[in-house]
């Protein structure tokens, strides 16, 4: 099995961009006030680990439609993720410079996967 090339979620673009956003969020909000621990953390890494998840989940569907939901379900965790780091630039937990940063990186993992949510249905109409 070692050195087998195999189609998995893992080799899609859009997963593996997601996927670093999801560390980065991880490193990001071990700076965070203990006490938003069971608020803004949670939810914020529940969001940013939901984007991977639904890409992987939907890549596992093998229907079209169904790909094409999860992947919509991501994009929606994206949109929520991008929705607490403003309350974490508001609270001041980062700095403006830093949500700028993640703030276009979401948006390139939307535009990404707004890429290959079209190509999922191209793929629907070709067969």
């Amino acid at each position: 099995m070692e050195g087998e090339t195999r189609s998995t979620f893992e080799t899609l673009e859009v997963w593996k961009m997601a996927r670093d956003l999801r560390i980065k969020i991880a490193n990001l909000v071990k700076t965070f006030p203990q006490e938003e621990k069971y608020r803004l953390i949670d939810q914020i890494v529940r969001s940013s680990r939901s984007v991977t998840a639904n890409i992987a989940e939907g890549y596992g569907r093998y229907h079209y439609q169904e790909n094409i939901q999860y992947c919509r379900q991501a994009r929606g965790s994206l949109f929520e993720l991008l929705d607490h780091l403003y309350v974490a630039l508001d609270e001041q937990y980062i700095p403006s410079n830093l949500f700028t940063d993640l703030k276009a990186e979401a948006f390139r993992v939307i535009e990404i996967l707004n890429g290959y949510i079209n190509h999922i249905k191209n793929q629907k109409t070709v067969c």
